[in-house]
């Protein structure tokens, strides 16, 4: 796996592009998001991440509409998708686009799972029968932030891509996976130089990951307290979990990722509370800066 995996980095590069509005839930807008993929490519992104509970059907127009970038899923639900439906709209899609669509798994959040549970072991246990369909190691990746799921990211999968993190969290993601397997983590970002407006728009953004258990515990595992992680998250969090200020000190905060050892920065560009926006102009703004 792992001329795989070196692959796979080559062909993610170092940044890429995390979208909620990207993903293709029926007709409408459906061009609009198509070239908005391309334009993605163009710009010189190397993937394009699904957010929320999306597969390989959302993935799958923005791949037609494209010629080269990597589309993941971050992440499809273990729970809400059966195994082997799974491996085989992934093998669909490896045989009309050979490597350019990256399974990205997760096991969501028990305030959204009705029949949530032991969720390290169902995805081990999913996992296993995604070996059994056929579907490779190197297709897919992990949304891990504890020490377990690292783990399993390293032995059964690409590697991971961790969400709501900090460089502090991939330095110690990339010392428990090592040098080989991929590592992604996503990174919110706000143009904006003005510091009130800037976490003003964070704030608001954050609130409802501040919901969910596997966040607030990952924070704190990472030694925030929980006067971090409340009303809203302080000061503190909000510059830890977010870029904001001039194109220099953006440029900084996502440098910081690689320099923890990150091989790719899945970026969200945060404008509003939206997350079905594409916020075009903010990509291109920040290719510009990257570039």
């Amino acid at each position: 796996m792992r001329d795989a995996t070196s692959g796979l980095k080559d062909s993610v590069g170092r940044y890429g592009i995390w979208s909620v509005g990207l993903r293709a839930e029926n007709e409408d807008g459906r061009a609009e998001r198509a070239e908005a993929a391309a334009e993605l490519e163009e710009l010189g992104y190397g993937a394009v991440w699904l957010g929320g509970n999306s597969d390989a059907s959302h993935a799958a127009p923005l791949i037609a509409a494209t010629s080269r970038i990597t589309v993941g899923t971050s992440i499809q639900s273990i729970w809400e998708h059966e195994a082997a439906a799974t491996a085989a709209r992934f093998a669909e899609l490896e045989v009309a686009h050979p490597g350019r669509f990256l399974l990205g798994l997760g096991v969501s959040h028990g305030p959204r799972v009705r029949a949530y549970g032991r969720p390290y072991s169902t995805m081990v246990e999913y996992l296993d029968a995604l070996d059994k369909a056929g579907l490779p190691a190197h297709g897919r990746v992990l949304a891990a932030l504890g020490p377990k799921m690292l783990e399993l990211s390293r032995d059964r999968a690409a590697g991971a891509i961790p969400y709501l993190v900090t460089p502090e969290h991939t330095a110690q993601a990339r010392e428990r996976l090592g040098e080989g397997p991929l590592l992604a983590p996503e990174f919110k970002v706000v143009l904006d130089s003005d510091p009130a407006r800037a976490r003003a728009t964070a704030r608001a953004y954050l609130a409802r990951y501040l919901e969910l258990p596997n966040y607030t515990q990952n924070f704190l595992r990472l030694g925030f307290t929980e006067a971090d992680v409340s009303g809203g998250g302080s000061d503190r969090l909000i510059d830890a979990v977010f870029a904001w200020g001039d194109e220099d000190a953006i440029r900084r905060r996502v440098t910081e990722f690689h320099e923890a050892g990150a091989d790719h920065v899945a970026l969200q560009v945060v404008e509003g509370t939206d997350q079905n926006a594409l916020p075009r102009e903010g990509w291109r703004r920040l290719a510009s800066l990257l570039s």
